[in-house]
């Protein structure tokens, strides 16, 4: 799953959501610097990958994809879903998206320091060009992918995605509805499993 989709699965506790945004920077063990909340976020995370990764419905999605973009598929679905996400956002929250977005922005700001330095380069553009708010339109998907593409030096061909979001946009729709309500359902299970595990 993408920034928001994660952002959305850590619940209400603050270094929870921060440790569960950071934990693509924190490699291995690491994440034992950073206080017990944190590092739940941070295995939170992990989990959610793994099950993302083998879930059957997911798999059919990038299936989807796998002959334009082969083993970039996966990242191409994880920003996908985020878009649904976005665009159906009051079905899985009161607080609107605009808000929602805005009170993780100022999260950002107040837990700076916990920040690897990655991300604390990446989030003043995350901000100003309000990268989870403009999931919501293909224009914003758009951006994004481009973004990456950038990043593989325009080897994968993200950028080209949209096309297929377009074309099988309902497909994609009802995949992600149908697994993120299972994700749900794993990731509140899960983080208390992690709770438990982890010493204060």
């Amino acid at each position: 799953m993408n920034f928001l989709a994660h952002i959305y699965l850590s619940g209400d506790n603050e270094l929870v959501t921060i440790g569960n945004f950071i934990a693509d920077g924190i490699r291995g063990k690491k994440y034992k610097q950073y206080p017990k909340e944190v590092q739940i976020g941070i295995l939170l995370h992990r989990e959610i990958d793994t099950f993302t990764d083998a879930h059957p419905t997911v798999r059919q999605s990038t299936k989807r994809l796998h002959e334009n973009y082969s083993h970039y598929s996966g990242v191409i679905v994880d920003i996908l879903y985020d878009h649904f996400l976005a665009k159906n956002w009051e079905h899985y929250c009161k607080t609107p998206l605009s808000i929602y977005v805005e009170n993780f922005y100022d999260l950002l700001e107040k837990h700076y320091e916990l920040l690897p330095i990655k991300t604390q380069r990446m989030m003043p553009y995350m901000i100003s060009d309000n990268w989870l708010l403009n999931y919501a339109n293909i224009e914003g998907i758009q951006n994004v992918l481009n973004g990456m593409n950038r990043r593989t030096n325009h080897i994968s061909g993200m950028d080209k995605a949209t096309n297929e979001l377009k074309e099988y946009y309902k497909e994609f729709e009802k995949e992600f509805t149908t697994f993120f309500a299972e994700l749900i359902v794993f990731t509140k299970k899960k983080q208390l499993e992690i709770e438990k595990r982890i010493k204060p």
